[in-house]
């Protein structure tokens, strides 16, 4: 596997005018600390990035569209041939704004679902009308032909609603839907106690493999989850037949569960480069080093590619390869992100052989 640069979130503000339950940088209107950078910094962390790789970025937050200046970043990164892309909560979103992503050259915008009504929505999001304002965000961008992706995350309180808010990301018209199984970091943290069970996550993924059999399917995509990779094999073996999944232009790719550090990562608000989103080590900062001497000569990054590291079940799985175990969970929950998924109730072959 080429671990090269292929996906960087980069948080560019910490503010937000949400402060939703499972935020993973615990985002609000003040971002006490955190100060955003000036666009000069955003031009020159750009320069850095192009001069070493061409990787998507992801314009993200906090809320990004609570800075004046995003639409410069996002042409300057146009600009140097960079595929620039929006992460979005939907709020602020108008035809203004809908013009500028055009203009600036944003490719693709995600959008945050976290419920098909407003109800359970607008509690996940800890605000009234963010639910309409995420419907009124897609049906902009329909208005403007611009592409959008959903993402949605669950746990216990919304989990009954996955099929529903699947349904609703088609019905408002998204190139695509990511079903996000939360990492308790940040925020997310406070809602420990409401993370799905192993047995229902079992049984999301198995739906969520027969869902993409549907002949009328998105762009579909779990995320967090990398051990459906290894679902997907086993289930296709069953069933005797073959399983392409269908990947977004601008994705990663469908072949692997955690790319952490490996093919993707985030640069916080503070220029930290982190190894994904919801993994809050850093292994450098783009104001001292270099990108491209972070990516490939941190400790942190090595270590996550070694996959014969790892420990636990999942050091002995033959599928960690194509799953990985989410290393930012085994972090979040056992304080080792070398250690074994904690969410996985796969019991590798190996380990079968030796109880006997």
């Amino acid at each position: 596997m080429e671990f090269a640069p292929k996906w960087i979130a980069w948080e560019i503000t910490r503010r937000c005018n949400l402060r939703c339950v499972h935020c993973r940088s615990s985002s609000e209107m003040e971002a006490k600390g955190h100060p955003d950078f000036s666009t000069d910094e955003a031009y020159r962390i750009l320069d850095d990035i192009v001069s070493y790789a061409n990787p998507v970025v992801v314009l993200s937050g906090g809320e990004p569209l609570s800075r004046e200046d995003v639409f410069d970043i996002a042409t300057y990164g146009t600009g140097k041939g960079l595929r620039m892309c929006l992460a979005t909560n939907g709020t602020l979103v108008d035809d203004s704004a809908c013009e500028k992503i055009k203009t600036s050259g944003i490719r693709i915008v995600s959008l945050s679902l976290d419920g098909a009504d407003e109800t359970v929505h607008d509690d996940f999001r800890n605000q009234k009308g963010a639910f309409a304002g995420t419907v009124n965000a897609a049906r902009l961008f329909k208005k403007h032909e611009i592409q959008f992706i959903i993402n949605s995350s669950f746990t216990k309180r919304n989990q009954e609603q996955i099929p529903l808010v699947y349904k609703l990301a088609k019905e408002l018209g998204a190139t695509a839907w990511y079903m996000f199984m939360i990492v308790p970091t940040g925020r997310g943290e406070e809602i420990m106690k409401e993370l799905i069970t192993k047995e229902d996550y079992d049984g999301i993924l198995d739906w969520h493999y027969d869902m993409e059999k549907d002949e009328d399917l998105m762009l579909v995509r779990p995320t967090c989850a990398p051990h459906y990779y290894r679902v997907v094999l086993q289930k296709a073996k069953e069933d005797g037949e073959s399983f392409k999944r269908r990947t977004l232009k601008f994705s990663t790719g469908g072949s692997k569960g955690c790319l952490a550090g490996q093919l993707i990562c985030l640069i916080d608000v503070d220029g930290n480069v982190l190894p994904c989103s919801y993994f809050p080590l850093p292994a450098g900062n783009v104001r001292t080093q270099s990108f491209k001497e972070i990516w490939e000569n941190s400790e942190l990054f090595k270590n996550l590619r070694d996959f014969k590291s790892y420990k636990g079940k999942c050091g002995s799985c033959e599928f960690v390869n194509v799953c990985g175990g989410c290393r930012a969970r085994a972090y979040a929950i056992n304080g080792d992100y070398l250690t074994e998924e904690p969410f996985c109730s796969y019991t590798p072959v190996k380990l079968r052989k030796d109880e006997k």
